[in-house]
């Protein structure tokens, strides 16, 4: 029944308005939807998760939003960056050091604005705090991925490019190792993605396009044999494939779903591929520790 949580801010100004999105896109948030009418507008930012803590006893010093992330070391010296470029110098007394917690993570905390703080975190043990599940991280330092994109429908598909890279960068990727392949429209993003799984260089497959609904079933066939052929690429090679073709009814439903209003699908298709490559790791890291008693004792 519940679908998300959002937290409203006043900015107070105009000036604190633009000052903190400024801060917050520079420090690696998605934006969302948001909103400019006539009286108001809203800025708003996603992350991949949220949580609303209760607290009892206690209470942790920290600001009133913390953010949890992989790389602190990283995102501090975006905010030290930020605030260099905003400030001229680096206002110490905006932000803190980072520092050890008592629940076994490493903090610091940045006001970008008078008013508007944030913790930013990570687990100092990297298992700590983790689901009984197994599940993929979002980091893709040391990983390998190719971007299969199609030229068709280019102002849409450009837009989810631009999302898919700025995911895997954030997320730890190097530009050296993420291959960009554009193919002409479609219909050519299976066989190129089968061919680029085949030479198994590649640790994960992004694929990327976009189909536009006309008068007549020419789409429809399209879109059902583009997603067979990625499926059974993946199925038969074993490399993830994530999966960004829209399917829109209109050209403004692909736009929103390009970046403009519904979050960016390119970039939602490289965070998966992500967590699928580190998943794929740990299954079969697991697997070996199980076969080879002996390497399981020491780990």
């Amino acid at each position: 029944m519940i679908k998300g949580i959002s937290f409203l801010r006043p900015a107070g100004s105009r000036a604190v308005y633009d000052r903190v999105t400024s801060f917050l896109s520079a420090l690696g948030f998605a934006s969302g939807a948001g909103w400019n009418e006539e009286n108001s507008r809203g800025a708003s930012f996603i992350a991949p998760l949220g949580n609303l803590e209760i607290v009892d006893g206690e209470f942790p010093s920290t600001a009133g939003v913390l953010i949890e992330v992989t790389a602190l070391d990283a995102v501090q010296q975006a905010a030290v960056s930020w605030l260099r470029t905003q400030d001229g110098i680096q206002n110490a007394g905006r932000m803190s050091p980072v520092t050890e917690t008592q629940w076994k993570s490493r903090m610091f905390t940045v006001e970008p604005a008078p008013g508007f703080a944030f913790s930013f975190w990570e687990w100092s043990d990297p298992v700590k705090g983790k689901p009984v599940a197994v599940e993929g991280d979002l980091s893709a330092a040391g990983m390998k991925f190719a971007v299969v994109v199609a030229r068709w429908n280019a102002v849409i598909t450009e837009r989810l490019l631009e999302g898919a890279l700025d995911a895997l960068l954030r997320s730890g990727a190097k530009r050296t190792e993420v291959e960009v392949i554009r193919v002409p429209g479609a219909w050519e993003i299976a066989a190129a993605s089968r061919t680029v799984a085949d030479l198994n260089r590649m640790d994960a497959i992004i694929t990327l396009g976009c189909l536009i609904r006309g008068e007549t079933a020419h789409y429809e066939a399209i879109y059902n044999e583009v997603a067979r052929g990625i499926g059974q690429s993946q199925q038969e090679t074993g490399i993830p494939h994530s999966f960004g073709v829209l399917t829109c009814e209109t050209l403004e439903q692909a736009l929103n779903r390009a970046g403009i209003k519904s979050g960016n699908k390119g970039f939602e298709a490289a965070v998966a591929a992500i967590e699928m490559v580190s998943l794929k790791r740990k299954l079969i890291k697991d697997e070996r520790m199980q076969d080879d008693p002996v390497q399981g004792g020491r780990a």
